[in-house]
């Protein structure tokens, strides 16, 4: 979108964690207020009428009627915690937040690298973005720390990091799956 750029290429206007979407990763956009590249967006064309605030929850307005199911369905990009990621990193500070964004991708790009089983990109980037970094770094703690992996297939080592971050998944009350609108809707 035209004269939309922006700085923070973690976290997007609406509170999306653009620096851990599969079409990021892949090379197919350049994340929010990335350029010319950039597709439409109401809430980009929202922040530019409103003096072009960097968040939404910078805006006196936030939230408004925008926001109203924004988190209800999915697109490449998990929204479940959105609106929630925006207010924590309005309550933490956008550098922290983004420092933890860049260790959490740190960990996705090694988990795409090691144990990808070409199935499991949209699999790993939800599990990485959805729960905490606590949770995250005992996986890997785990994984690291099982001397098994070196004898591992490519398709057991996928499923064997997978079956622990969904049981970090299921202690946290998460579903790793992204949520798709009915064709009805």
């Amino acid at each position: 979108m035209k004269d939309f750029i922006r700085e923070n290429q973690w976290l997007s206007l609406c509170g999306l964690n653009c620096g851990l979407c599969t079409m990021r990763l892949g090379g197919h956009c350049p994340g929010c207020g990335g350029g010319s590249q950039n597709q439409s967006c109401r809430i980009a064309k929202c922040s530019l009428a409103h003096g072009k605030v960097a968040y939404c929850h910078a805006c006196g307005e936030y939230p408004c009627e925008k926001y109203e199911g924004i988190d209800e369905f999915d697109s490449f990009i998990t929204h479940k915690r959105q609106k929630a990621d925006l207010q924590r990193a309005a309550e933490t500070g956008i550098d922290n937040y983004n420092a933890e964004q860049k260790e959490k991708a740190e960990i996705l790009h090694r988990l795409l690298a090691d144990f990808n089983d070409g199935r499991k990109k949209s699999f790993f980037c939800l599990a990485v973005n959805l729960l905490p970094l606590s949770e995250i770094r005992a996986v890997m703690e785990r994984i690291d720390g099982d001397g098994r992996i070196g004898g591992m297939t490519q398709k057991e080592k996928s499923a064997y990091a997978a079956g622990l971050f969904q049981k970090a998944a299921k202690r946290e009350g998460t579903e790793l799956k992204l949520r798709k609108k009915p064709a009805d809707w």
